[in-house]
């Protein structure tokens, strides 16, 4: 084949999968342009630079890494964002989305496959919720790993916020002096889907901190009710019959509660486990909300307090303190790998008070109780 047949295969190869199908979350994206406006494209010029690299004819594998240095700088734009005064966790969201489709719709000047745009895929997921990002100074005396999640529930509220996202852009890097030892906070965002759960996900971001101590404590947080509450006993089942960010439902409810998987084998450890993080310290910060020691559960006998971890050893768990959602399901993930890997750092879950759309005085509220909290938690270790 000559040079101009060989360039027109090629061309007709990418050309075949140039526009992937976009999923539910990216079929959002038009619905939220019209809602938000501006708040949707707050950081194109990232996503624009981000798919002008993309296309330029340097080869697959340049081109992922340079989706995952751009992807980063994404990341790094938000944080300086919030951080800087826009508190508003939504803009990384939708653009993030907004980065995704068109990486998905864009020739990339260069014959690809459909594995490898989901390399890229992957890379630029991973890139832009700070997984790529996590660097604690070796001079730290205090290291804190703590996850938030993506908005959810926006088929009802194309405007919803969530405050352990926000919460997760305006502590990351941050660092504090508690009673004479430096503390620092480094952050992940998680994604509102299934699926990222069943392949693994917590328990890949998790492992190489807790197996080898790198942190101090794990604190992974969500949106939850009308207060702060510490779920004490996460529970092993799913049960909520709420679909996720893809509309995916598991067929789990509170009459048939399913375990969840982690790759294709469904995930083996007790029913309940129990929150290990400093319950009394974190009870002490003052703020807007209260704090409570939530240890309501269901089992299959129905609701109870459970009064210790030893009174729920015969009981077969439908939600756990933390509910039967993904909530629940990080909270158990994580004290299951920290238990598999007897680790001594202290691991739990914190969901914050709920809002409805969006509301910054009540956002700000919560991450600055959430911040007094992390601060009089590091005085128990």
């Amino acid at each position: 084949m000559n040079k101009l047949g060989w360039g027109l295969a090629m061309s007709l190869v990418s050309g075949a999968i140039m526009a992937a199908p976009l999923d539910t979350e990216e079929l959002r994206l038009e619905r939220a342009q019209e809602t938000m406006g501006p708040l949707t494209q707050r950081y194109e010029a990232q996503v624009d630079q981000l798919i002008q690299r993309y296309r330029a004819d340097d080869g697959e594998l340049t081109a992922t890494r340079k989706v995952a240095e751009d992807a980063s700088a994404l990341w790094r734009a938000a944080v300086e964002d919030v951080q800087g005064g826009f508190f508003d966790d939504r803009a990384l969201y939708w653009n993030r989305l907004a980065a995704r489709t068109r990486l998905k719709q864009s020739d990339p000047g260069f014959a690809i496959v459909p594995w490898q745009r989901e390399i890229m895929l992957s890379t630029l997921e991973k890139a832009s919720r700070g997984m790529s990002d996590i660097h604690f100074d070796d001079d730290s005396d205090i290291k804190i790993l703590l996850t938030g999640f993506d908005p959810f529930r926006l088929d009802d509220h194309i405007d919803q916020s969530n405050p352990s996202g926000l919460a997760a852009l305006a502590l990351d890097g941050q660092r504090w002096q508690v009673d004479g030892r430096k503390v620092q906070v480094e952050t992940v965002l998680i994604p509102v889907r299934f699926a990222d759960f069943d392949q693994g996900l917590i328990e890949s971001l998790l492992t190489p901190y807790l197996r080898d101590r790198r942190v101090d404590m794990v604190v992974t947080v969500s949106m939850g009710r009308d207060g702060f509450d510490l779920e004490r006993f996460p529970g092993r089942n799913r049960s909520a019959e709420a679909g996720d960010n893809l509309n995916v439902v598991t067929g789990a409810s509170k009459t048939q509660p399913l375990p969840p998987t982690l790759n294709g084998t469904d995930l083996n450890g007790p029913e309940f486990l129990e929150f290990s993080l400093p319950v009394a310290q974190l009870q002490k910060a003052t703020g807007r909300y209260e704090i409570r020691d939530n240890r309501q559960v269901t089992t299959r006998q129905g609701d109870r307090e459970a009064r210790s971890l030893l009174s729920l050893r015969d009981a077969t768990s439908v939600a756990g303190s933390g509910g039967g959602y993904l909530s629940n399901e990080i909270s158990y993930r994580s004290l299951l790998l920290k238990q598999l890997l007897e680790s001594p750092v202290p691991v739990g879950h914190i969901h914050t008070p709920k809002i409805q759309g969006y509301d910054e005085q009540q956002n700000r509220a919560i991450v600055e109780q959430l911040e007094a909290m992390l601060k009089h938690a590091v005085t128990a270790l």
